[in-house]
């Protein structure tokens, strides 16, 4: 049977029937909707969360399944247009979309997860579905990962390449998604605090972001190229096909 998408929402149910007897992994796109600077739309961290996705699905043996685009965003709550979940409503829904999966036969999860919020609430859900009914999963926090595979790619290394809406993050969305990318508003912004910035470093605090950056920028953002997003995309999926390949067999 001829696959005519990767996303369980394109299928019909009979398609689906059909697909999931020869296909036991799903890959779940997750992100967040908030300010990602004055030059890149709310979305971006789904957006890219699901353009992933897409192209790993299409060199593995995985289905795409269902998005959640609202992520924990406290943090970036001080920004206009910022959505945000509770961690029990987001933790909830999550297991729910897994659960129904596993009813169908589904074994193996693959969360592509664009929003560093949602990463331990995704760690909550997995570690005791894996216990309880002997699943597989796995998460890739996207703009965590991304940060080895850009040395040698992007102008800089540290905060100011893969800092918020950066020259990671921005050349990502313009290889992506150039149309909604506005450059003439990017900005190189470093942190309010200056050199006190990672003063406290070896502690976890919990201030707002709107204390770091006034934008939502943290980083220089005008150096990104599309050539550079190119190039950290490609590698990044070839390494999540290679894992996919080993540890789901997919």
């Amino acid at each position: 049977m001829k696959m005519k998408s990767k996303w369980i929402k394109f299928l019909s149910s009979s398609e689906f029937d059909e697909i999931r007897k020869n296909c036991k992994t799903v890959i779940l796109p997750v992100g967040a909707t908030e300010v990602y600077g004055p030059h890149m739309p709310l979305g971006s961290d789904i957006i890219v969360a699901q353009d992933i996705a897409e192209l790993v699905a299409e060199q593995t043996n995985a289905l795409v399944g269902p998005s959640l685009e609202v992520g924990e965003s406290y943090s970036l709550s001080n920004y206009p247009g910022t959505l945000l979940l509770q961690p029990e409503t987001w933790k909830a829904v999550v297991t729910d979309y897994m659960h129904s999966l596993m009813k169908w036969g589904f074994t193996q999860f693959m969360f592509i997860n664009g929003h560093a919020g949602n990463v331990p609430i995704i760690t909550q859900i997995c570690r005791p579905l894996q216990r309880e009914h002997g699943i597989k999963t796995a998460q890739i926090d996207w703009w965590r990962f991304t940060q080895a595979k850009a040395k040698g790619i992007c102008e800089y290394e540290g905060w100011m390449c893969h800092g918020h809406a950066s020259e990671c993050g921005t050349s990502v969305m313009l290889y992506l998604h150039p149309e909604y990318v506005d450059m003439d508003k990017a900005r190189r912004v470093t942190p309010k605090q200056g050199e006190a910035y990672g003063k406290y470093s070896d502690f976890i605090t919990y201030a707002p972001f709107s204390d770091t950056t006034e934008c939502g920028i943290l980083g220089d953002a005008t150096v990104a190229t599309a050539e550079k997003g190119r190039l950290i995309v490609e590698k990044c999926v070839q390494r999540i096909v290679e894992y996919m390949h080993e540890e789901f067999q997919c």
